[in-house]
């Protein structure tokens, strides 16, 4: 029965242009693949209880827009995406409830804005881990999720769900190059050459520049994403 609802919610995201989706079961959470591992109060779990399954899916940001960062086109481009991904995973959590199994979407953002990440720099739910347990990539030097598609050039979000969906399995290859272009090239200096979680992000001095960049509308920088290797989008453009 679940494969058949799996079968029909991939069916959904074909038939809305969604190219990127992969299921986690909430137990991979509690089992994870690198220490350390975030808090349970950030699991799905803690968000949604009778969660079983979480579905994330994916939307690229298109090279051309983005060699333009930061600049105004590319925050244009970057809130058209975080809209349409709180759209599309409101109408798949619906989908699913309409089917009988109680689903919620997760916001693309879950802050404030850019002063509260200044003051603490966290957001409730991670999609990029969430996209991780689900297959759809790996963790790259610059602190995002590499996929073989879109390199890091790919935004997701999450549904929270009560069906028991079968779980994609997670990538075995790790995509990063560790080429260093992303640290090299951060103007905030916010990267390290460690290997994700050991090298973590300079939250703080990335947000800061953020909150720079946001005076003169700008903002977010994408420099990180930007010149990262990886991705087939780049056979693509080039």
């Amino acid at each position: 029965m679940t494969e058949d609802l799996k079968k029909a919610l991939l069916q959904r995201c074909e038939s809305m242009d969604i190219p990127m989706i992969g299921v986690a079961s909430v137990e991979r959470w509690n089992d994870p693949p690198f220490l350390p591992w975030m808090p349970e109060e950030f699991y799905p779990q803690s968000i949604y209880p009778e969660a079983k399954s979480v579905i994330v899916i994916g939307l690229p940001v298109p090279l051309p827009v983005l060699e333009t960062s930061p600049s105004l086109y590319y925050r244009e481009l970057y809130n058209t995406v975080n809209t349409l991904l709180d759209q599309y995973t409101y109408r798949l959590a619906n989908f699913l409830t309409e089917r009988g199994y109680p689903s919620i979407f997760v916001p693309r953002d879950g802050y404030g804005s850019i002063q509260v990440l200044l003051e603490n720099p966290i957001a409730f739910f991670s999609h990029r881990h969430a996209a991780l347990l689900a297959g759809l990539g790996t963790f790259g030097v610059n602190n995002t999720i590499l996929t073989p598609e879109y390199g890091p050039r790919v935004r997701f979000g999450s549904v929270l769900s009560t069906a028991e969906l079968p779980p994609d399995p997670m990538l075995e290859t790790e995509l990063c190059t560790r080429c260093m272009r992303c640290v090299k090239m951060c103007p905030s200096n916010a990267l390290n050459k460690e290997n994700y979680p050991s090298g973590l992000t300079d939250k703080k001095a990335c947000s800061s520049y953020s909150a720079e960049l946001n005076k003169r509308h700008i903002s977010p920088c994408g420099i990180c994403i930007k010149v990262c290797p990886v991705g087939n989008d780049r056979v693509v453009y080039n």
